[in-house]
């Protein structure tokens, strides 16, 4: 089963004085990459947060944020005037010498800038809020392993897709091989034929033929891009976390779909390589967001 690593997951949780919520969204990575962006107060959970993170996630670009909502009126918690007015002051400077207007709306200008929010005291993280916390982490995370999941199945069926195709294709390919041997022959022999008196050995020129004819032939590449069709249809059957295989068994059917369009020495049959190129560029696009 295919696990896509594009996925967004929210949970609220509560307990007596708090509710918190935690959002976390993943992209394509090649390993895990973790950004966590944590209250001041709850900093000593982090390492939690983050263990029970990568302990299911394993690949992707990882956000995750955490906001706290408290339940009760805290009156330790006020705005520090103080440092309003500084960066009010700072702003209207800034706007006269750079000859700007000031922003229209202030206070969301100066609400962004750190520590204009104070509070008296920082009591510790109890242990309800805590128990809180990565409860509503782990219910993300499964929140977002259920969209990975979700995508993974729409991969899949993507991938099926371009396979069918590109194997569609391939077998189009042996109706075009005779008439391009037979064309690529006559070519020679007309070339040869033109030119005035020319004498050769007509038993030479067949084996040197017969050698060139075979360095055009492509069963061979025919035969492994099939092989690598039920390779990859294979894989996608297979457990999870197979992104990086896929990968690699794309890159060998573009080998052979390349260098059957270097051989093949025909209009149609080099048409055929094309729409097997694009289909295998789609598949490459999106092999990149598989776990």
């Amino acid at each position: 089963m295919l696990l896509s690593m594009t996925g967004f997951g929210n949970a609220t949780v509560e307990c007596p004085t708090k509710k918190i919520t935690i959002d976390i969204k993943s992209l394509n990575s090649k390993q895990l990459d973790l950004s966590a962006r944590v209250p001041a107060g709850y900093r000593m959970l982090e390492a939690e947060i983050r263990s029970i993170v990568q302990a299911t996630l394993e690949r992707g670009k990882v956000e995750l944020n955490m906001s706290v909502e408290s339940l009760t009126t805290d009156t330790s918690v006020h705005l520090n005037t103080q440092a309003l007015a500084g960066y009010k002051e700072q702003i209207e400077n800034a706007s006269a010498d750079l000859h700007i207007d000031e922003p229209a709306d202030m206070w969301s200008i100066l609400m962004r800038f750190p520590d204009v929010i104070k509070s008296e005291n920082a009591p510790d993280v109890s242990d309800e809020e805590r128990q809180a916390t990565l409860q509503a982490v782990k219910l993300a995370v499964d929140a977002l392993m259920d969209y990975r999941r979700t995508e993974g199945l729409k991969l899949e069926e993507f991938f099926i897709q371009r396979i069918s195709t590109i194997g569609s294709l391939l077998e189009e390919i042996p109706r075009y091989e005779s008439e391009r041997l037979i064309k690529i022959r006559s070519r020679i022999e007309d070339g040869l034929n033109s030119i005035p008196k020319v004498d050769y050995d007509k038993g030479r020129l067949e084996q040197e033929m017969i050698f060139y004819i075979e360095k055009l032939d492509i069963n061979e590449e025919k035969q492994r891009l099939r092989q690598h069709l039920d390779y990859f249809m294979d894989t996608l059957r297979g457990p999870k976390g197979q992104g990086k295989k896929l990968g690699f068994i794309s890159q060998e059917m573009g080998r052979e779909i390349n260098t059957m369009g270097s051989k093949s020495n025909h209009a149609d049959m080099q048409i055929l390589v094309v729409k097997m190129k694009d289909e295998l560029e789609q598949i490459k696009e999106q092999v990149l967001n598989v776990m």
